[in-house]
């Protein structure tokens, strides 16, 4: 498995746009994260009544570039964060995630305010320097997700056949519906379940974020991936942490069909 040339990360050199620098406290927003996609999600600190929030700023679709926010080159739709904001609403109200207080959008821009949580991301210290426990960590806070989120209320799919329909290539397309395994368990899957999109702490997952592809799926779809963002984000030698903390034993056809269909979207 080699590791991708570039990940999403934390952005030096940030702009703050004045659809986020127009927001209260916009005038101290704090680039902490940037995505692949061309997004950057900004802090901003408590003023007046209102606690500190998360903005997550999407710029326009044709500045848009490959979707690596887990580390592997994928194609991807424009981003649309009032789907984000409608899933996050969802799952808010039975596991943790970050409340979303407002979308504002000027032409095509959006912009995702959410009241920050605890927890820090997985990929930023402390954690990188205990990659064991964080993967360990990671594993078992996806259970919990799983385990929280009801199959039979959730109003989204993530199902494979679904995507693999969306798969542009006609052979990989072809190819990966006859390799479709059989469901082994169905969750309400987070959809992009790689390590940034955790937040740790006191050693346990404390929340989830970037929900914008929840759906309903097997949970192969989210653990194979989860585990192979550990490589590019601690490297080798911790994906059977991520099992462990999950409460299963690998099961390698599932991971590896499930990873091929994730580089193939």
């Amino acid at each position: 498995m080699n590791p991708p040339s570039d990940l999403a990360g934390v952005p030096t050199d940030a702009e703050v746009p004045r659809i986020v620098a127009e927001l209260p406290g916009g005038d101290r927003a704090e680039a902490v994260w940037r995505n692949q996609l061309g997004g950057v999600t900004f802090c901003l600190p408590a003023i007046g009544s209102l606690p500190a929030r998360h903005a997550k700023w999407q710029p326009p679709p044709s500045r848009s570039g490959a979707d690596l926010s887990c580390g592997g080159e994928r194609q991807s739709e424009s981003v649309d964060l009032r789907v984000e904001a409608e899933r996050l609403s969802w799952a808010s109200q039975f596991t943790a995630v970050p409340p979303v207080r407002d979308v504002v959008e000027v032409g095509r821009e959006q912009v995702l305010v959410t009241d920050t949580i605890r927890g820090t991301s997985a990929v930023l210290a402390p954690w990188t320097e205990r990659p064991a426990a964080a993967a360990w960590a990671l594993g078992a806070g996806l259970r919990t997700f799983h385990d929280a989120l009801p199959v039979e209320a959730c109003p989204w799919t993530w199902s494979s056949r679904d995507r693999i329909a969306r798969v542009r290539d006609v052979r990989t397309r072809e190819r990966l519906a006859s390799a479709n395994p059989r469901i082994d368990r169905l969750v309400v899957c987070h959809g992009d379940a790689c390590a940034p999109n955790t937040l740790l702490s006191d050693g346990v997952a404390a929340g989830h974020v970037d929900l914008g592809d929840l759906g309903v799926g097997d949970r192969w779809a989210d653990l194979a991936v989860l585990a192979m963002s550990t490589v590019w984000n601690y490297g080798e030698g911790y994906e059977g942490e991520v099992y462990a903390g999950y409460g299963v034993d690998p099961d390698p056809a599932r991971i590896a069909f499930f990873r091929d269909l994730w580089n193939a979207e």
